[in-house]
């Protein structure tokens, strides 16, 4: 009895999603078309990051060689970018992350995905408003910063900002309404912001060209070290200024600096995700999600390829400023007029960076609402504007006490494992899914009898890797040389196992590799999981795929899927232990919510526990389906019913 309990609460985390992929009505405006989506993810990714991390990392990383640390990130993100394209063709539906979770692993892993989504573009959205805060009171000659010390001072050092920023406030409730007064209105500040952003990186690669040198690129060790004395250390202090100031060249502090540098550039791709967001809000989704994603991917690539390399060739790498590089540079060269329209596209960069932090924060919430895992009142829609309005100001309101309190620095990370979370997630349900059975796929159906039930059911097992009956023979030879061409009950299930021990051997490797040090077993102890990972990843793609024609598809799988795995769990492991420790508070306060509210409100779970033991009835589960479906589709249901239709037959 306790067994049966168990197995049924089980049951209730791995349920899955059934989405209507074949009706093209949404609760949303469907006004964005690809431009759109191309400069939204172009803005929400080419933000600040491109006017001081390029210094930072060349100075410290990699040197002139930032341009490969840039590629190395870049190919990195095009694989996560790969894997959210695929399934944007798949399930063009709001939800991001969140939706491709629950569509393939269940509830609880879609929760956490989307907890973690919520917290990311909440601190995104306020860490951004105050760094425009600051970069515009920087312009005036910081006269908010020295009026909000005199009059707003708050003295809790470690908890609480040196002063609250009204002025970020400000900002973040005034994209608020933008972004709930219309979805076309915000695209528009959009695309002009970004368009403006990326003129001035334009110029800014033209200057480095014109006014650049390669000699910049060859430096010597001892032209570092008579840098290095001119610096005004005394000897033993300038070999040691020198010293870290690497070794010269194209490359100063070898390949190792070149890879630390690409974990740090890896999240200034972080943003292109928002794309996915807009699957109910874009007009043909199937087509304009894939190519705005690799499209905004790949400009953001150029520019930040760009802007390295012409900084770099201006001046010599060990003088670039760590927080302004850019217009430092200009002022090397002899252009100091040039600084205006750097701080004029720096603006329009992080406007853009922030409409685009704040353009899916709403529409996440929305979506869990509507399925009942989080509180009901946001999953309201605007009637004038098609907009989620209740989401968008719940999310704005939080963003701004954040932006009003917190200084934010020991919380930015946060972002960065929300981020990655959901990227490994993603790379985890495209090898799951593409291996599937055709019955499986059919899951994204909306079904119209009682079967939905018995379809759901076996969905939530299936997807987390429980082998099915044993109406097929198991063996390592049906595994290395199945007969069948298409994805069958065993194969699948095979997949799914090899899945999840990939991702648990993946996570041990990097924990092993960023705390074990050189010691001779961390080095053994990599060696066999890296060997049994291997075995894993070629007996899935032993394995028949899925023929379904999609409009795109992750090539080269499984392997790209799995190296998009290992990337994002080692750069999670990266994160320092407080962030591990705030982010254990985080999920704690979510499963709160989550076991508190959601799963007894979840809508899933509504039409799970409809009476699967009757006979099938076609008006019983129409009524079923009807409470958890929006008022737009019930009525659609009943005018095809009017007219002679049947449900089966209209969907």
């Amino acid at each position: 009895m306790v067994l049966q309990k168990l197995l049924s609460f089980g049951k209730q985390l791995l349920r899955v999603k059934v989405v209507d992929c074949s009706l093209e009505d949404s609760r949303l405006s469907r006004c964005l078309n690809t431009f759109d989506l191309v400069a939204l993810g172009v803005g929400s990714t080419l933000g600040a990051g491109v006017y001081v991390l390029a210094g930072a990392v060349a100075r410290e990383n990699a040197g002139p060689a930032i341009v490969l640390s840039f590629l190395i990130a870049a190919m990195a993100s095009v694989l996560a970018g790969l894997c959210y394209a695929e399934f944007g063709a798949r399930v063009p539906k709001t939800g991001s992350a969140y939706l491709y979770s629950y569509v393939t692993v269940g509830e609880l892993w879609a929760f956490i995905t989307g907890w973690n989504l919520i917290l990311s573009y909440i601190i995104g959205t306020a860490s951004v408003a105050r760094a425009w805060s600051a970069t515009f009171d920087e312009l005036i000659g910081k006269r908010i910063e020295h009026f909000c010390h005199q009059y707003m001072s708050m003295k809790v050092p470690g908890v609480l900002a040196d002063y609250p920023d009204v002025f970020a406030v400000a900002i973040i409730l005034i994209l608020t309404g933008l972004l709930a007064f219309g979805v076309k209105e915000s695209a528009m500040v959009t695309k002009v912001f970004t368009c403006i952003n990326i003129l001035v990186l334009l110029f800014m690669v033209v200057s480095g060209l014109v006014k650049g040198t390669l000699k910049n690129w060859q430096l010597s060790p001892d032209e570092l070290l008579n840098a290095a004395n001119f610096s005004g250390f005394n000897t033993t202090e300038s070999k040691e200024f020198a010293e870290g100031l690497g070794v010269g060249g194209f490359m100063p502090f070898g390949f190792t600096g070149v890879l630390s540098g690409a974990a740090t550039c890896f999240y200034a791709f972080v943003g292109f995700d928002c794309i996915a967001t807009t699957g109910e809000e874009v007009k043909n989704p199937q087509r304009a999600i894939p190519i705005g994603i690799v499209s905004s991917l790949l400009i953001c690539f150029v520019a930040y390829f760009g802007v390295s390399a012409a900084l770099t060739m201006m001046m010599p790498y060990y003088m670039l400023d760590k927080k302004s590089p850019i217009p430092v540079a200009f002022k090397y060269v002899g252009w100091e007029g040039a600084t205006y329209a750097v701080a004029v596209g720096s603006l329009c960069a992080l406007s853009t960076s922030l409409i685009g932090t704040m353009f899916p924060m709403p529409r996440v919430l929305w979506a869990m609402a509507d399925d009942g895992l989080i509180f009901k009142y946001m999953a309201e829609i605007n009637p004038k504007t098609k907009t989620p309005l209740s989401a968008s100001l719940t999310s704005g309101f939080l963003a701004a006490i954040m932006a009003f309190l917190f200084d934010l620095k020991d919380l930015v990370d946060l972002m960065s494992i929300g981020t990655l979370l959901a990227y490994t997630l993603v790379a985890a349900c495209v090898l799951v899914l593409r291996y599937q059975p055709d019955q499986h796929a059919q899951g994204y159906q909306i079904a119209n009898t009682n079967e939905e039930v018995e379809m759901r059911e076996s969905f939530s097992t299936t997807s987390m890797g429980i082998l099915p009956g044993f109406e097929e023979r198991f063996s390592f030879k049906t595994l290395l040389f199945p007969n069948n061409t298409e994805p069958s009950g065993l194969s699948s299930s095979a997949v799914n196992v090899c899945a999840s021990l990939l991702g648990f051997l993946i996570l041990t490797f990097c924990i092993v590799a960023v705390q074990g040090g050189i010691a001779s077993w961390s080095a053994a102890t990599l060696s066999v999981i890296a060997i049994v990972c291997l075995l894993l990843t070629f007996l899935i793609w032993r394995q028949p795929e899925n023929k379904s024609k999609l409009s795109f598809k992750v090539p080269l799988l499984p392997f790209l899927p799995v190296v998009s795995m290992f990337v994002n769990v080692y750069l999670m492991m990266q994160l320092d232990r407080g962030t591990w420790i705030r982010f254990a508070v985080w999920m704690c306060i979510g499963f709160v919510i989550y076991f508190g509210y959601g799963i007894w409100h979840s809508s899933e779970g509504a039409l799970t526990h409809s009476s699967p033991d009757k006979e099938p009835d076609v008006c019983k589960s129409t009524n079923t389906q009807r409470d958890a479906m929006s008022p737009e589709k019930e009525a659609f249901l009943y005018t095809r019913q009017e007219d002679g239709e049947d449900e089966e037959g209209s969907l």
